[in-house]
């Protein structure tokens, strides 16, 4: 806890400034005392590390009670460093407090606690910064019109400004909100307005990675395009591998999710046993190699048995599990087909007992078929009993005989030409 612990610094032996004292206790008093005034660059420099390696070692014990006081007392700190600095420091200890897995209930008062305090402490770069973070807290709390309202005031300052690499980072989290909301369109516009503004300056890896992830999960969504989207999956799992971004298992999971899509489930098999893919295994791709196993074999009862598996890594992704039920939905009605192909009578009990599903799942199924078009037939409700027609064959004679006539009045044409020449 905050009482027992001491910042420990190579340079230090485990002492703030060569004093043994609390770490909080030391931060409360350190602005205010008159031989700070000339603490010298290299002094605050160890002091800033001493801090940062603090908060790190709170966010792995998972101490956010103590990081969350930690933020709140290194306040005089930074006053003794320069606003970018500063900045800097305060961001990377609510970055820390933000993607800890501890959930506290208090991200979005502390993430607000700080922004006002970066106003009235006229840090107009911290406070962009931090209310960017606000946004991306909002959108993972699913408070996507608090994040819209925010971003949209957030985005007419950055474009004054001309602050290009935040501009960057909030039109992809606007992108990000709209696809939520699955407003397609505008989250279509707003990442093809981030990578315009990140084609005039230099980004880092991550910030690339994550425009290629969200392109790839717009084409999946939007297009069905899942031949384009696994491309900028690919992309976006080798930039993520290469600075070691735990979103590179997310990437690598939405490629192999592409393939199943496009029908290609012997590719999944490939894909994991690569060198890439060798060090993420785990029960994320052992999930995609089930249902892709499933879906070779067309097997509901598979789908369902890894579905029920691996519940975790499939249901609660809301991108694998919004396209794994249209892989369902696409296996059962393939299964639908087969089975009723040789009939032109059949009962829908007979039917549900071949496919192992509910008689009325499967009777609401074969109706939704019948009224897209899927096939030709009736449910006769009374009898329970489905009743397939033949494809209705349009007959040609008629088209051929006008294409007939069309091409013997281009003949006779030509002949009157060439005899009209002759006379």
């Amino acid at each position: 806890m905050a009482g027992s612990m001491m910042i420990e610094h190579p340079n230090m032996h485990g002492n703030i400034g060569g004093m043994k004292l609390d770490p909080v206790e030391y931060l409360a008093k350190i602005a205010k005392e008159e031989e700070n005034d000339n603490m010298d660059e290299e002094t605050l420099k160890e002091q800033e590390t001493g801090i940062m390696e603090l908060g790190n070692k709170y966010k792995t014990e998972g101490n956010a009670q103590d990081l969350q006081k930690l933020i709140q007392m290194i306040r005089p700190f930074t006053k003794l460093l320069s606003k970018a600095k500063a900045a800097k420091l305060v961001r990377g200890l609510v970055d820390m407090y933000l993607d800890m897995d501890a959930t506290t209930g208090y991200e979005v008062e502390l993430c607000k606690e700080c922004i006002q305090w970066a106003t009235e402490e006229k840090r107009q770069f911290l406070r962009q910064a931090l209310e960017a973070r606000l946004i991306a807290l909002y959108h993972d709390k699913e408070m996507y019109m608090d994040a819209l309202s925010q971003g949209s005031k957030l985005l007419k300052e950055l474009k004054k400004l001309d602050d290009k690499n935040l501009l960057v980072e909030v039109q992809l989290l606007e992108s990000k909100v709209y696809a939520a909301l699955s407003n397609l369109p505008k989250a279509r516009a707003a990442l093809t307005a981030a990578r315009t503004t990140a084609n005039s300056i230099y980004i880092p890896p991550k910030v690339q990675a994550q425009l290629d992830l969200q392109s790839g999960l717009l084409h999946a969504s939007e297009e069905k395009d899942f031949k384009t989207a696994f491309s900028y999956f690919y992309e976006a799992f080798e930039q993520f591998d290469s600075v070691e971004d735990p979103n590179a298992l997310k990437a690598l999971k939405y490629m192999l999710m592409s393939k199943i899509m496009l029908s290609l489930p012997d590719e999944v098999t490939t894909l994991v046993s690569g060198k890439l893919a060798l060090r993420y295994t785990g029960k994320d791709l052992e999930a995609m190699k089930a249902v892709a196993a499933s879906a070779k074999a067309r097997s509901l009862a598979d789908f369902q048995s890894a579905v029920k598996t691996y519940r975790v890594e499939l249901e609660e992704d809301k991108i694998v599990s919004k396209h794994l039920d249209t892989l369902y939905n696409s296996m059962l009605e393939q299964n639908l087909c087969r089975i009723i192909e040789p009939y032109k009578r059949v009962q829908v009990e007979y039917v549900a007992g071949k496919i192992g599903l509910p008689k009325d799942q499967v009777e609401r199924k074969l109706s939704q078929m019948i009224l897209d078009s899927k096939f030709l037939g009736i449910l006769d409700q009374e009898t329970g009993v489905l009743i397939v027609f033949n494809p209705e064959t349009r007959d040609t004679t008629y088209d051929n005989v006008i294409d007939i006539v069309e091409a013997m009045n281009k003949v006779v044409d030509r002949l009157y030409l060439s005899a009209k020449k002759l006379t």
